[in-house]
């Protein structure tokens, strides 16, 4: 039997967004996307600590407020648009190591883009993480197109090719092998692989598959619409059944 690791789990959130304007701090049938993630993290029960890494205050006001930690307001240059996430997880390390507690077993990020998760998802990966080989484990979930059915890449003249030909023998989308859509729901990775990975897939992967309705990603105004939608028709039923 392993123990139980010491793990962190993580929010990194910017103030700027070009997609929905404020992102992180909107509300989602009156809380902020951001408090959902923390929310979630600190129901999970493998977790021990939430912290919260953003380079606004008002932002890091609200992570409190919801019972995160705020160990630091993150630069500039680590919160532009082409920043890449990785390093704002490298920078937030040390952070930890610093302190002088135990050393952090596993690295847990929540990111608040996916509100509709459950405390048990980020459960899953982690408990994925520690009694696995992997070096980090990710989400996903079914996707609705196949590469070698439904998806197209255009030349410069328009012409159109399938992005990936399907194998000799399969004539039907059914016959083709499963494919599925990396989520945002979490991720969570042992420390030295944070440290030095480029990418998430430059070592050992596992994913773990979250139902559809728990991994909308709120990238437009319509992916916040259909997630308001999704939280009410959960709440009648909930209602409902009580």
């Amino acid at each position: 039997m392993l123990k139980k690791p010491y793990v962190v789990a993580w929010v990194f959130v910017r103030g700027g967004s070009k997609g929905v304007r404020g992102k992180n701090g909107r509300l989602l049938a009156g809380k902020p996307l951001l408090g959902y993630a923390v929310e979630e993290a600190r129901g999970s029960e493998w977790v021990d600590r939430v912290c919260v890494s953003t380079d606004d205050e008002e932002l890091a006001r609200v992570a409190r407020k919801f019972g995160a930690e705020v160990p630091f307001i993150r630069p500039q240059h680590l919160a532009t648009d082409s920043a890449a996430e990785r390093l704002a997880w490298q920078h937030a390390l040390p952070f930890l190591d610093d302190e002088g507690g135990p050393p952090v077993d596993v690295f847990v990020c929540v990111p608040a883009t996916c509100p509709l998760r459950v405390s048990q998802d980020v459960d899953e990966v982690i408990r994925t993480l520690w009694q696995g080989d992997a070096e980090i484990v990710v989400t996903a979930k079914k996707a609705h197109a196949n590469p070698s059915f439904n998806m197209i890449k255009l030349d410069a003249q328009q012409h159109a090719q399938l992005v990936l030909p399907p194998p000799a023998n399969v004539s039907r989308r059914q016959d083709a092998p499963p494919v599925y859509d990396l989520t945002a729901v979490a991720y969570a990775a042992r420390p030295q692989f944070v440290r030095e990975a480029r990418t998430i897939f430059s070592g050992k992967v596992q994913a773990v598959v979250i139902p559809e309705e728990r991994a909308v990603d709120i990238d437009t105004e319509l992916d916040l619409q259909f997630a308001e939608f999704l939280l009410s028709r959960k709440g009648k039923q909930e209602k409902m059944a009580g």
